[in-house]
């Protein structure tokens, strides 16, 4: 499978030179003086930056404070010392002429200096990421901020411009790289000679992901495919993030591979309901609603597939599954023309349905916890407290709309330099002529997706007997006025609910559709507002919500 991979990269880049052809006439020079944004400068002394390894360079930043202007000429005020830097990214480095970095911060000696950086945490490893296709260059700051709201850790990070070798490179997003730290994936570091007892059950960090940069694509594959594949059509493939590939011994491997194979095994077989025989004894469930949510949410493209991170502490430290940190989001918020990214309703979990052919499939995690009646519970119950919370629409509208004015400035000179706002670049669905065309855009989706979510996330399928899932009414319209269809294979009987929770009105058995008007068991019609149902069919209830206005 390796050698597929390196095959497919080849060809990936000898298709895309063409592209980058096409991108570099879509730059130009900008006389760069100053910033309400703090500025970066890295003089990379006439050597060349490449994909790795990294070259030793100079960085000094000018932050001079909130609402202040931050001169180029100013004297560097919050680092001015030496860095390593190199190319990052997989399909962005070779599509796209405004390249992300990876930084490290280093001493004269050349050896990792752990800092504190534009206010973040001291650390050593920094990501300065150069958003393009997504031209609001917002969709990982507004991602991030609210994975932060739900109570976990997603990278800090901070706007800033980027003078790169005396040229003005643009609006970038310096941020925190997901790493083991206290400040950032909180787990119990893991050495080379912690090979028994509890000192061999964490911490770890593993991912699911494209085989590029630094990583030589050293794991374990899954022994189950992607849902809807069978086992030699695709496999999917578990990464070491932490401890590095070069760092993890043999005792370290087994036992990681063989925790998430118990869980997998767990999660496939025939009670994986069960509170205590099935997978929850191997997950920190809350984090995978909260991960789920995240997906759905930005209806991310890669969700679940690429850019998945998992990580696992000591069992004397809770020592289970956790899902997290999210990572990259440029694609998502309806930033994708393929497999259904642009989007606003639909499931990103259903993401190998939608894109069967697809070289990278979801595991077949997220279709079968969707199968479980408690998780499905769970889900809904966050979601709910959230939504009236730090999920509300105009809170989240108005994040948008702080940060886009913090950037008026900045975007302006960002395509000076990179003339792409009106252009199509790839995977653009949308293609605004201008700036604020981009975040009303943008506004507009996250709107539609929270009241699509709003619906839809309420419509929960309860277990067969069988253990897996069953049909799902198709119901329309909802939102309704007059009356609302229920079409269904099969026989079932239908229970209405008011927001109360009292039973307004309930049918008789029905076989292949029922529509109802709205109206009590009287037949007198109900008042607008939130409505429950539970529809029950042989062996198994559906539960949702529908709207009458």
């Amino acid at each position: 499978m390796y050698l597929f991979i390196m095959s497919y990269k080849i060809l990936f880049r000898l298709i895309t030179f063409a592209l980058i052809l096409t991108s570099l006439r879509l730059s130009a020079q900008v006389n760069f003086e100053s910033s309400n944004l703090p500025v970066i400068v890295i003089n990379t002394q006439g050597r060349t930056i490449v994909d790795e390894p990294k070259i030793t360079a100079t960085m000094g930043i000018i932050d001079n404070g909130p609402g202040l202007i931050n001169s180029i000429n100013d004297g560097y005020n919050d680092y001015d010392g030496f860095i390593g830097i190199e190319y990052r990214g997989s399909s962005s480095q070779f599509l796209f002429p405004k390249k992300s970095f990876g930084i490290e911060t280093r001493d004269e000696l050349g050896e990792n200096l752990n800092v504190t950086v534009l206010g973040m945490p001291e650390e050593n490893d920094w990501v300065l990421y150069g958003p393009y296709s997504d031209k609001t260059m917002i969709r990982n700051l507004l991602t991030f901020e609210m994975g932060r709201s739900l109570g976990r850790y997603a990278s800090r990070t901070r706007l800033v411009e980027l003078v790169l070798n005396d040229e003005y490179w643009g609006v970038y997003v310096f941020m925190e790289k997901i790493k083991r730290d206290k400040n950032r994936v909180d787990i119990s570091k893991l050495t080379a000679d912690e090979v028994s007892g509890d000192d061999l059950t964490g911490g770890y960090i593993i991912k699911i992901d494209k085989f590029d940069g630094g990583n030589s694509g050293d794991g374990w594959a899954s022994p189950y495919p992607p849902a809807g594949k069978q086992r030699n059509e695709q496999v999917i493939f578990f990464q070491f993030d932490y401890p590095k590939n070069r760092d993890i011994v043999d005792a370290q491997r087994e036992y990681i591979k063989n925790y998430v194979t118990e869980f997998e095994n767990s999660l496939f077989g025939p009670v994986f309901s069960d509170p205590e025989l099935g997978y929850k004894q191997y997950v920190n469930l809350d984090s995978f609603v909260d991960f789920l949510i995240m997906m759905e949410v930005t209806r991310n493209v890669d969700a679940y597939r690429l850019s998945t991170f998992i990580y696992k502490d000591k069992d004397s430290k809770g020592g289970k599954i956790t899902m997290g940190p999210i990572w990259d989001f440029n694609l998502a918020f309806g930033n994708a023309i393929y497999c259904n990214g642009w989007l606003t309703d639909g499931w990103a979990w259903d993401f190998n349905s939608i894109c069967p052919d697809d070289f990278w499939l979801n595991p077949f995690w997220w279709d079968r916890l969707m199968q479980d009646e408690a998780f499905s519970s769970r889900l809904i119950s966050r979601w709910t407290g959230l939504r009236s919370g730090s999920f509300k629409t105009e809170t989240i509208i108005h994040y948008i709309d702080s940060i886009a004015s913090v950037l008026d400035e900045g975007q302006q000179r960002n395509f000076m330099r990179w003339n792409i706002m009106g252009e199509y670049i790839w995977p653009n669905y949308f293609i605004g002529i201008t700036y604020s065309s981009e975040i009303e855009h943008l506004k507009n989706w996250v709107s539609d997706r929270l009241e699509w979510l709003d619906t839809n996330l309420f419509l929960t399928t309860g277990i067969s007997e069988s253990g897996y899932a069953t049909s799902r009414p198709v119901i329309k319209p909802n939102p309704f006025s007059e009356q609302i269809m229920f079409e269904m294979p099969g026989n079932f009987s239908i229970q209405f609910f008011n927001a109360n929770g009292q039973e307004v009105f309930r049918t008789g058995q029905v076989e292949g559709d029922f529509v109802w008007h709205g109206q009590n068991a009287s037949g007198t019609p109900l008042p607008a507002g939130l409505y429950f149902f539970n529809l029950f069919a042989k062996n198994y209830r559906i539960s949702g919500r529908i709207i009458k206005r």
